[in-house]
Order: structure tokens, then sequence, then C-alpha cells
């Protein structure tokens, strides 16, 4: 199947406004504009397009929600902070075709009546301010961002606003917090951002990768959208593929591709011609599948059915050398320092799983840690103001779960077996 998201990134001078409108760029926005805003939001619904950023909620739910409350300005924020560890989808979007986010963002603003658009870009993103800021540039150049758009009479504009490196700042409620200045800690819900969002404004946040399918769901239609995968997640997805495979790399193919096909067909395999171990399906976050597992499918259902999560689709695959608990213990050491400190549950509890972890790696763990580490997980679960607690759970749930005996080991023989 031909890629739909990166199908321009490979031209020459793709991210230029004369290539893109060279290769039916801005004609989607064209069609909307002709349509009414409710027109696009049936057609996106019709769609069936689901957040890519992790949660996969209807993207037309949330333009209905933000469409029917009265309130003025409405703001439209495009969630660009991608800091899943192994994620970098969003990235070849922005780098090498911005004018496509640029069109999908404009055309959901126009859907639910926003003016204003914020890209809330990840701080680590530094280059990718420049060519956002330039493709803005161009596109008001052209008549297709700022007043009067197209002669529609409908007033939109862009900026691009840089993130300070907060994991915590993914999460939408963060994310606004930090956009209006605030420190980045989420917020209670409800009031949920579609009513109560930026500014104490209706506001909808979008993923980088949702947006950036908009254009080719007007263009095309939604029912054309909705015949790619499966019926409850159609179209396709950017995998970003990292780890022990001989082709890493980022892979737009249809929902509910395999991971067989992924790691061994599209990634060549594991590397050094070893055997798979063990692979972590959507990001930190999601805990890790087996071998067993490789006939699961890619999609939201498929992988809340087999025990984890599609999240950002960063894909990492580890061979069987790897040590688990140590995969558990890295993986935690990131979330801790990326708790924004807010909860007391997340705060402490992710602290104290690392400081486990960290003992059974160096060879101090006792047999009681095991069901330590399960009870405090579960002191944590459902009991945060954010996912980032209940995501930090993920590393450790999975590998107790499939990887317990080797959790055991590290106890009995005083040390990493792995180094031994």
């Amino acid at each position: 199947m031909e890629t739909i998201l990166l199908n321009r990134v490979h031209l020459e001078n793709s991210r230029s406004i004369s290539v893109y409108t060279a290769n039916e760029g801005y004609d989607a926005l064209k069609k909307a504009l002709s349509m009414s805003p409710s027109g696009v939001i049936d057609e996106v619904k019709r769609a069936n397009l689901r957040g890519r950023g992790g949660a996969g909620f209807p993207a037309a739910m949330k333009w209905g929600f933000a469409a029917a409350d009265p309130k003025r300005p409405k703001y439209l924020l495009c969630n660009a902070d991608e800091g899943e560890p192994g994620t970098c989808k969003d990235r070849q979007i922005m780098e090498g075709d911005p004018h496509e986010l640029i069109e999908g963002m404009i055309i959901a603003g126009y859907a639910f009546g926003a003016e204003y658009g914020y890209i809330y870009l990840r701080a680590e993103y530094p280059r990718l301010e420049g060519i956002l800021e330039q493709a803005i540039s161009e596109a008001e150049g052209k008549g297709f961002l700022g007043k009067n758009i197209c002669s529609s009479g409908f007033n939109f504009t862009i900026r691009v606003h840089r993130g300070a490196g907060a994991y915590i700042c993914g999460e939408e409620t963060a994310l606004i917090e930090s956009l209006e200045g605030k420190r980045g800690q989420s917020r209670i819900k409800p009031p949920f951002p579609v009513n109560v969002g930026a500014f104490g404004l209706p506001t909808v946040i979008n993923n980088v990768e949702t947006l950036a399918n908009v254009p080719h769901i007007i263009l095309k239609g939604g029912a054309w959208f909705a015949g790619i995968g499966p019926a409850k997640c159609p179209g396709t997805r950017i995998i970003s593929l990292s780890g022990h495979v001989n082709r890493p790399g980022y892979y737009e193919l249809p929902m509910g591709v395999t991971f067989r096909e992924v790691i061994y067909e599209h990634g060549g395999g594991i590397r050094g011609g070893k055997e798979l171990k063990a692979f972590i399906p959507g990001g930190a976050s999601s805990p890790c599948l087996t071998p067993k597992h490789l006939s699961v499918n890619m999609d939201y259902e498929s992988l809340a059915e087999a025990g984890s999560m599609l999240g950002s689709s960063a894909l990492m695959v580890m061979d069987q050398d790897t040590c688990m608990v140590r995969v558990a213990e890295r993986l935690m050491r990131f979330f801790v320092h990326e708790s924004c400190g807010k909860c007391t549950p997340c705060r402490e509890g992710t602290d104290w799983l690392l400081s486990i972890l960290e003992r059974i790696e160096a060879g101090e763990g006792k047999q009681e840690d095991i069901e330590l580490l399960r009870d405090i997980c579960d002191n944590i679960a459902g009991k945060t103001f954010c996912p980032l607690g209940e995501g930090a759970l993920g590393p450790v749930r999975g590998t107790l779960k499939y990887f317990e005996e080797e959790y055991r080991e590290h106890i009995r023989i005083k040390g990493c077996p792995m180094k031994i």
C-alpha cells in the first residue's frame, strides 16, 4: 500500500509551499471552505479518525463538543511535544512536509470555529521551529493563513510555542498550563479543555499525526479513509521502530498490521541472527509483550486485549541477551525524572519502584521485593492526576508478568545473570 502521510517527504524541496501545492497541497482546504463547518466535522466522523497521540479519542467528537460551546475565541493546540521514549513519528511530518500539518490545522480550526492555533513543539526539536515558522510564513504569503482565508471570511492564525523539555506536557491539560506560562502540571478534569481550556476558553488538542490526516480525509472522503485497516480504528500509522532489528526507522503502515510483519518484514528481523525476547509495542508506558504476541494486530482494541496499548506506536525490540530487569529500571528512571511532583502516588511511588529495581539489579534484592513491587503498583494505579503515574507502571507490570523468573534469578544469584 502507498503511504498517505509520508507520500511527499522524499520529494526534492518537500518542505516548500511550491512543491506542496504542486502535489494537491491546500486543495483540501479549498474544498473544506466550500463546505459547512458541520459538514467538515461529519466527514471526519465518517472517517472515524481517532487521535494518534496515544489515547485514540475520536477527533470529530472533540471538534463537535468545542463547536457547540458558544464562548469565543476558540483555540486549536497541536501537540508536537512527542516526549515518549522511542517516538519520532511526528518529527517526520513536521520536518519533511510541514504544510500537511498546517493545512490540517486550518481545516480543523474552520470545522469547530477556532481563530487561533498553536503548535506546542518539543524543546528537543529546535531545528523544527525554523522549518515550521518558514512554512507558516509561506502559507500566510499565499493567503492560506491569516485574515479572510481564500476570500472565505474565515480568519485563522498559527504560532509555534517551544516547550521546555517536560514529558508531562504531552498531557493535554499540562500542555495548556505550560502554554499559559505556568508550571507544566496536569489539571483536574472535569472541566474538560473542549469547554474550559487555554485561557479558560474552548480548546481542542490534537496530535501532529492526527491533524496531518485531515487534508487527505477531506480531499478523498471519509469513506475512503474508513476503508483502510480495521473498522474501529482505520487509516495508517507511522511506526517508530527501534532496538535490536536490522532496519530500524519509521514506517507508515495500515492500522492493524501484525508485529511479525513490522519486525521481520519491514525491520529485517533481529540483529545478528539472535532470537526475539520481548518488544514494547507503543512507547515506554506500554507493557512489554513476547514472541507469542507476534500475531497481535497493531490497533487499539487488539493491543488492549493482549494486555498492552498502542500508545505512540513506538515499537522497541529486544533480543535474547536483554536483561528485562534492567529494561524496567532504565524506563522507571525516565518516569521518576519526568514526574511533575504534583501528586504523591506518582512522585513518591515511582521513586520507590526505582530504588527497588536498582537494588535487585545490583544483586541486593530480596524475594519479598517481587510482591512489594506489585503492591506499590496497585497503590499508584488509579490514584494520580494524569496518566503519567499509570504509564510508569507499564515497564514493571509487563516485565513481572512475563519475566518474573528473571527477577527471582537476579535475587537468587545476587546479580544480573546477563552479566555473569
